[in-house]
């Protein structure tokens, strides 16, 4: 009979808006209901929010500034903050500890088997366009020698960032565990045509629009810019269009480009009457936004799995994406692709898709058939047999 393991998790992410926070959320709640021999015990920054799985244990360390407060911009942790949570998870003496995030990774300074994931390797092919400052970029290199010094098991989400982590970060592939990630079920196909006509009128698009969405970071690795500079050529023959951006414009997140994307739209007329920006939304408004949208355009320069397309392709919408990084590989045949560094491909790409109708048909009929291979049940299956070789 297999001894139950007890597995801490860094779940100061927990709250994060974006994908390593969503994957932190997912892939532990997924674990927590599965009747297996392991228990969890999450440990938080401070007093972690309602809407925790009802079957973990709770460890909270107290500190001043939460993650979400202390780790963005140019801003960073601070030592005692470090020092508080590392203390916290040795004096706990768990069998395993699990960081989800290579982003929210701190010292234990203890002998704890660890698995540290590393969602791709974006830092370290285009820390210019990821950090604000050389201060901050030496503060990511320092960390993430760290992670790598204590990582008894390195995770990550796809094929292409576990030949990264080879190839970039010279970790072993022996010691390397590939999970998935999966899209919640609120994403799904609506049948109701009101809905879909209600998320257009929510966002100021034209009933008879060709709706282009866009969803994830605005942040200069994202691309965006890339993307809008090939729309002015697709709305040269199809005039129809608009483009959506989903994104938290706020600024209080990762160092952004917001006020560079916005400037451009509006610098660059028509694309002030055809790009639409909402702001962070919730899931189900994005679902009723998926299923009015004719596809889903995805530029990014790289990706460690790519998230979005999983959850439109769960509303029957293809995605036309950079062909680079984990993009091809997730997508597969339900897609489009393009060299996004290239603006005339981008427009060529969109344009194929947005002429044939036949085209639009067939890949919309694959998409469904595509998500089930992500899931977070097959996410936390795989995590398990990621802690069972860590110790």
């Amino acid at each position: 009979m297999e001894r139950t393991l007890h597995i801490g998790v860094d779940a100061t992410s927990w709250q994060n808006n974006r994908g390593f926070g969503r994957f932190t959320r997912e892939l532990v709640t997924a674990l927590a209901s599965r009747n297996t021999s392991f228990r969890y015990t999450l440990l938080f920054d401070q007093a972690p929010a309602e809407g925790l799985p009802a079957n973990v244990g709770i460890l909270s360390a107290k500190t001043q500034k939460t993650l979400n407060e202390s780790a963005v911009g140019t801003t960073s942790r601070s030592a005692g903050y470090l020092w508080q949570l590392g203390k916290l998870a040795r004096q706990a003496r768990f069998d395993v500890f699990f960081f989800p995030s290579v982003y929210s990774y701190f010292p234990i300074l203890a002998r704890v088997p660890c698995v540290v994931c590393y969602h791709d390797t974006t830092a370290e092919r285009f820390p210019e366009l990821v950090f604000p400052t050389a201060l901050n970029r030496h503060l990511w290199r320092i960390k993430a020698t760290m992670a790598r010094w204590q990582a008894t098991r390195a995770m990550t989400v796809s094929k292409a960032s576990a030949k990264d982590l080879v190839d970039i970060l010279h970790i072993p592939a022996g010691r390397i565990d590939l999970v998935t990630e999966g899209a919640d079920p609120v994403f799904r196909m609506i049948s109701d045509p009101g809905v879909a006509a209600r998320a257009r009128r929510a966002y100021g698009v034209p009933a008879d629009a060709e709706l282009l969405v866009y969803v994830g970071g605005i942040n200069p690795h994202k691309n965006l810019l890339g993307l809008l500079k090939a729309l002015p050529a697709v709305l040269t023959e199809r005039p129809k269009v608009h483009l959506v951006i989903v994104g938290d414009t706020s600024g209080k997140g990762f160092w952004d480009n917001v006020e560079e994307v916005r400037r451009f739209v509006e610098d660059h007329p028509p694309l002030n009457k055809h790009v639409h920006f909402t702001g962070y939304i919730s899931d189900s408004q994005l679902t009723e936004l998926l299923n009015s949208t004719t596809a889903l355009v995805f530029p990014s320069l790289w990706e460690g799995f790519g998230l979005p397309a999983v959850e439109a392709m769960s509303c029957g919408v293809p995605v036309l994406a950079s062909n680079r990084s984990s993009l091809p590989e997730v997508i597969g045949d339900c897609g489009l692709f393009f060299d996004p560094k290239d603006p005339a491909d981008i427009a060529r790409c969109i344009l194929k898709f947005l002429s044939d109708a036949e085209l639009q048909r067939r890949l919309r009929a694959l998409t469904l058939e595509r998500v089930r291979d992500f899931t977070w049940e097959r996410a936390a299956e795989l995590a398990e047999a990621c802690f069972r070789r860590c110790v």
